[in-house]
């Protein structure tokens, strides 16, 4: 039986963290690799030119628990969103946004945590990332109680 899709009338707040829903991207008939490729630094787009899928085992520091990770996103988090330019005066709010939570290792953050870190507004922050329109599959996650 297909999955039905609800839709929520809750409307995000400045409470209201956000995510990266990489499912987004499968569901648009899109690979997220092949964009966050883009993302890496020039040392690491050369070793991620062949081959996009790989899978590396990672420790979780808090949990001890190993895990298999994508080996382009675990680089893009652990090095290349860690260089100096890969958020600059001239990266657009929501690709400073979706570099932000990568950064973070896809952490979900508020619009005010995000403003902190980017230097925008939370106002705005909010009103684009709750416009209607989902981009580059940064959606709301909303917490149930």
């Amino acid at each position: 039986m297909p999955e039905i899709k609800r839709f929520t009338l809750m409307k995000p707040t400045m409470d209201t963290p956000f995510y990266i829903d990489f499912n987004w991207w499968s569901e648009q008939g899109q690979d997220p690799n092949v964009f966050l490729q883009e993302y890496l630094c020039p040392e690491h787009q050369a070793a991620f030119e062949q081959n996009q899928s790989v899978k590396i085992d990672w420790v979780d520091p808090q949990t001890g628990e190993v895990l298999s990770v994508d080996g382009l996103q675990h680089v893009l988090i652990q090095h290349c969103a860690r260089q100096p330019d890969f958020i600059n005066k001239h990266t657009s709010l929501v690709d400073a946004v979706f570099r932000i939570l990568l950064a973070s290792g896809n952490t979900p953050m508020t619009p005010v945590q995000l403003s902190k870190e980017i230097g925008k507004p939370a106002d705005l922050i909010l009103r684009t990332l709750s416009s209607g329109r989902i981009f580059m599959g940064i959606r709301p996650k909303f917490v149930q109680k």
